[in-house]
């Protein structure tokens, strides 16, 4: 039995890992050369509810990935404006732990391989094509390529193709494959009705940074610096696709994280005003490179699905990380993608599809950012578990703890302890 996936980020890696410990032979097509997509310039784990549902996955039995996070963290622990307890796993190490966890299980990889189209038998993909038109089979198909890109939304919906790790003019755009097998893209919005939203941070290079500033990074993790007064802008919080960092701490100071890049939280920031900054006189940026001005743009390209994460009326196809719904996040990406991979030796079996309960916050997200995708005020919310309408909820519900005996106990009383290492075939 052979699952395609399609994309290799954080979701597509973490799908990969399930399906194969279910039995299935698995390929996973990336169309650039890296691995992890955004997860090259992301790096942030277990702040605040991301911690509870990180351990959820762990005891469910998709440990690996949430592993090798925390084997990459520079830090740990970190306390920054609106979150807690956050790891910052390093940006430039982690792509290659991850291929070589994935090569070792005895996953295909093909990078530099983009999927422009299907082949259909009524409502099953047959095939897919490749862009230099060629022909890749499959029996369960996974659809993790993720909502950013092609570079025309960039264009159309932000400030301008910015450069971003995605690399679209080089690499090719990104293609919907649920919308060429027949179903209609969901498209989040922002407040104002626009379509799409700006990433949340932008990279500057550490090596561009005072001393002062990359020392107090290097031990601490975190730098907060004030605004000057005349340059806040409390407007730019409402384009950022990330609204767990939306606060008026983000609009008032710069705050960098530090992942091997420096991690400015904003959107982006005029490198004039910031080159007002102390210690910020000579920075640039990494990621993308043209952040003195826009962002790439998400949230144009998600799947109807059910919460199983099978796609709606296509009989071998599944979905998960941005794909599946309007999610920020690693962790929120690894969660639907160990559930999607895990679904399709199931679908091919013929066996009933597994639904993560409410009970535990993995489950609870899944269902709940499905609900909210089907209202138009529901399009413009994000759904994280570090953050944001989801986070009051997962709190409301008493779903977030730190008490990793309490949240093995949820998962083993409701019968699921290590149901992703289960062999089903």
């Amino acid at each position: 039995m052979k699952v395609v996936i399609i994309g290799g980020g954080w979701s597509g890696c973490a799908a990969a890992v399930t399906a194969k410990k279910a039995g299935a032979d698995v390929t996973v097509l990336e169309k650039t050369d890296l691995l992890l997509g955004l997860g090259n310039v992301g790096g942030i784990m277990r702040n605040n509810g991301r911690f509870t549902a990180a351990e959820e996955i762990k005891y469910l039995g998709a440990q690996e990935l949430i592993q090798i996070t925390d084997q990459a963290s520079r830090h740990k622990n970190v306390d920054f404006p609106g979150h807690r307890h956050a790891s910052l796993y390093d940006v430039h190490k982690i792509e290659p732990l991850v291929r070589a966890k994935l090569e070792k299980m005895g996953i295909k990889i093909q990078l530099m391989t983009r999927i422009v189209n299907v082949n259909m038998d009524g409502h099953t993909i047959q095939k897919l094509q490749t862009a230099d038109d060629t022909w890749i089979n499959g029996d369960i198909f996974i659809e993790t390529t993720g909502s950013t890109g092609p570079m025309g939304n960039c264009l159309r919906y932000g400030n301008g193709c910015c450069m971003c790790i995605l690399r679209c003019p080089s690499f090719g755009p990104r293609v919907s494959i649920s919308q060429r097998a027949g179903a209609e893209d969901i498209l989040g919005q922002r407040e104002d009705e626009s379509y799409g939203a700006f990433s949340g941070s932008c990279k500057l290079a550490k090596g561009s940074l005072s001393r002062e500033i990359v020392e107090q990074l290097d031990q601490e993790g975190v730098v907060v610096i004030p605004v000057p007064p005349e340059d806040i802008n409390l407007d730019k919080l409402s384009y950022k696709v990330c609204q767990q960092y939306a606060l008026k701490e983000y609009a008032e100071n710069i705050v960098l994280l530090d992942t091997g890049h420096a991690k400015l939280m904003t959107p982006f920031y005029p490198l004039e005003k910031l080159h007002k900054i102390p210690g910020l006189e000579s920075a640039r940026y990494e990621d993308p490179y043209s952040g003195g001005k826009g962002n790439s743009i998400r949230y144009l390209s998600m799947a109807p699905r059910n919460n199983s994460l099978k796609v709606n009326n296509i009989n071998n196809l599944l979905c998960a990380g941005e794909k599946s719904g309007l999610f920020v996040g690693h962790t929120e990406a690894i969660a639907t993608g160990s559930l999607a991979g895990h679904n399709s030796v199931r679908l091919y079996l013929g066996m009933p599809l597994l639904e993560l309960p409410r009970s535990l916050a993995v489950g609870d997200i899944i269902a709940f950012a499905n609900e909210m995708a089907q209202s138009a005020e529901g399009r413009k919310k994000r759904y994280t578990f570090s953050g944001g309408k989801y986070f009051e909820q997962m709190q409301e519900k008493d779903l977030y703890s730190m008490d990793i005996a309490l949240i093995e106990k949820r998962v083993e009383r409701i019968g699921l302890k290590d149901i992703f290492k289960e062999k089903l075939l």
